[in-house]
């Protein structure tokens, strides 16, 4: 994969997967689906415990998976346990994670997350998650993005993007440019209710050719990853077309 671009060269988040908790059976199947790296979420390790984490991160080592992002996790502030998670990521030889913060704690979990992360030399994405979580919307993350530095930026999520109502994937990523560090490639359709049903990446509201154009403009470096989060028991086929499309994109 190392001809990709880092746009291209995508990733699959584990959430994907989370109706399986063996992590050598997620490692497999993410090789299988013709990936190399994973963004590992909590439902396949709990942060909490880096002491437990060396022997999760070998299993992806030996089925060639690299974990290269972690999340998400929510910041307030609480700097002994957020520490935890930042070890973990160093066991991992992960550089960054994705972060939720929240309306009552983020002036003080900001500040004590930079401090972190240049501990660490991990960097943080907020995920955006649509318009019913702080941090969905894009006046919101600008708000954070200024009141923070290049410590932390911004995991644009393309289907939450688009379920706030206002949102364009093309144009958040040419707007926040190089703040952009991550990138969870979703896909939605929405009934007249604005109900959404995850589809295969490109193939509802997302104009995913125009996506990775703006991407690479941009020098997107960061780690994108796949997010279907349907078909819970069994992801793979539908997986697998994602992965196909955006490489035929």
């Amino acid at each position: 994969m190392a001809s990709l671009s880092p746009a291209r060269n995508a990733g699959m988040q584990s959430y994907c997967l989370r109706g399986f908790k063996d992590n050598a059976v997620v490692a497999s199947k993410v090789k299988a689906l013709g990936v190399e790296s994973i963004e590992l979420c909590a439902v396949h390790h709990n942060y909490d415990s880096p002491e437990t984490f060396a022997p999760v991160v070998e299993t992806y080592m030996k089925a060639g998976v690299a974990i290269k992002s972690m999340g998400v996790q929510t910041f307030v502030g609480d700097v002994a346990k957020e520490r935890k998670w930042f070890e973990c990521a160093k066991i991992a030889g992960a550089k960054m994670m994705t972060a939720h913060f929240r309306v009552d704690s983020f002036t003080t979990a900001i500040p004590a997350v930079m401090k972190l992360s240049d501990e660490f030399g991990v960097r943080l994405a907020i995920h955006c998650h649509g318009g019913y979580m702080f941090g969905g919307s894009f006046d919101v993350l600008e708000h954070l993005l200024k009141i923070s530095g290049p410590q932390i930026g911004v995991c644009i999520d393309t289907a939450w993007c688009m379920q706030t109502g206002r949102g364009n994937p093309v144009e958040w990523v040419q707007k926040f440019g190089k703040r952009v560090y991550g990138m969870h490639y979703k896909d939605f359709t929405f009934d007249r209710a604005a109900k959404w049903t995850d589809v295969i990446v490109g193939t509802g509201n997302l104009n995913l050719p125009e996506l990775l154009k703006a991407l690479e403009a941009t020098g997107f470096d960061g780690h994108a990853v796949f997010e279907y989060e349907g078909d819970v028991e069994n992801p793979d086929p539908a997986l697998k077309q994602c992965v196909e499309k955006l490489r035929a994109s």
